[in-house]
């Protein structure tokens, strides 16, 4: 019997080894879904679902609503709530988080026949905020690229909600330089093309050309890692094209831009100075334009900012966090 329980522990090692090349090599995308899953319990992230009229939201939480303000992420374009969980990693456990999955995205209901404007993404939003109780007491908002887009565009139609803002690179604005990016993508929406969108990559060569062009810190991906990546995505890759389309139309384009003269919330900025997506002349219009702002602009970092600068963009966001939480306890005591 001891001999037998012997031979098992060798081979034991061995059956992993397979199982893990196995995984790797022809289903990818099931490898990186068990990563996701063990860093969510890791850092006691549980999935929660919210459901409103039929339209059901799927978010991560954590913590319990207390006496700082709440947080809630709003992440960016043909991404879901998971970008957030190296964010999540270097933020204290005493302040409740939520990251929802935006409209359409992740494992939100998705509803291609809708529209997806910003302005029709502010609204599921503000049904989710008012489906989970949220807004029972004013709430920090962030938001990164489409989801700055978002929240910037939230601040402003509901002051009364947000106590305090932070936009990472939003998209939304008209810059006083433009991206060779962002001319591309105008011309694609344009012309309906549904090819080479940047964030939609269809070919392994084209998920390299979004890491080199979203991440200053170029990461070097094995190429089945990347296939994974792929894999996840394409089921929702018509989806991501009708949705790019909806948020580059005239109408939600520049909609932060004529938007954020009335967001009166305090409002902190962070961009990275090397962002070929979106260009950091962004950051000063923001500046310009919202009272009572702050601008951090993050040497070596891209577009991807919370991949280039994971720590510091957390630690900017909790110091905020906590400067205006001591404020608003300030004023009530």
């Amino acid at each position: 019997m001891d001999f037998i329980l012997f031979q098992l522990l060798l081979i034991f090692p061995g059956i992993l080894l397979i199982i893990f090349l196995t995984v790797y090599f022809l289903q990818p995308s099931a490898l990186i879904r068990f990563l996701i899953w063990a860093v969510k319990n890791i850092n006691g992230l549980q999935v929660r679902y919210a459901e409103h009229n039929g339209y059901k939201f799927c978010y991560l939480s954590r913590g319990k609503p207390g006496v700082q303000p709440s947080v809630l992420m709003l992440h960016g374009f043909a991404l879901n709530k998971d970008m957030w969980l190296i964010t999540l990693k270097n933020f204290p456990k005493n302040i409740h988080v939520i990251a929802v999955d935006m409209p359409g995205h992740g494992d939100t209901t998705c509803l291609p026949a809708d529209s997806y404007t910003a302005f029709d993404q502010v609204k599921r939003i503000h049904q989710f905020v008012e489906c989970i109780g949220l807004n029972g007491k004013p709430f920090h908002l962030v938001g990164i690229s489409m989801g700055g887009l978002v929240a910037g565009i939230y601040a402003a139609n509901y002051p009364s909600e947000v106590c305090c803002l932070s936009l990472l690179c939003p998209v939304g604005l008209r810059c006083p330089t433009e991206t060779e990016i962002m001319k591309r993508l105008k011309v694609l929406c344009k012309n309906r093309a549904t090819d080479n969108v940047l964030f939609i990559p269809l070919t392994i060569q084209q998920g390299k050309d979004l890491l080199r062009d979203g991440i200053y810190n170029h990461i070097k991906l094995p190429k089945q890692i990347i296939k994974g990546l792929m894999e996840m995505r394409e089921p929702n890759n018509n989806f991501f094209l009708k949705c790019f389309f909806d948020m580059f139309s005239e109408e939600s384009l520049y909609s932060l831009h004529d938007q954020m003269s009335k967001i009166r919330a305090p409002t902190q900025v962070i961009w990275g100075k090397e962002d070929k997506v979106l260009d950091p002349s962004g950051a000063a219009v923001l500046a310009a334009g919202i009272p009572h702002s702050q601008v951090h602009i993050l040497e070596k970092c891209g577009h991807a900012i919370l991949i280039d600068s994971p720590k510091k963009s957390a630690e900017l966001m909790v110091d905020f966090h906590t400067s205006v939480s001591y404020v608003e306890n300030k004023k009530l005591a």
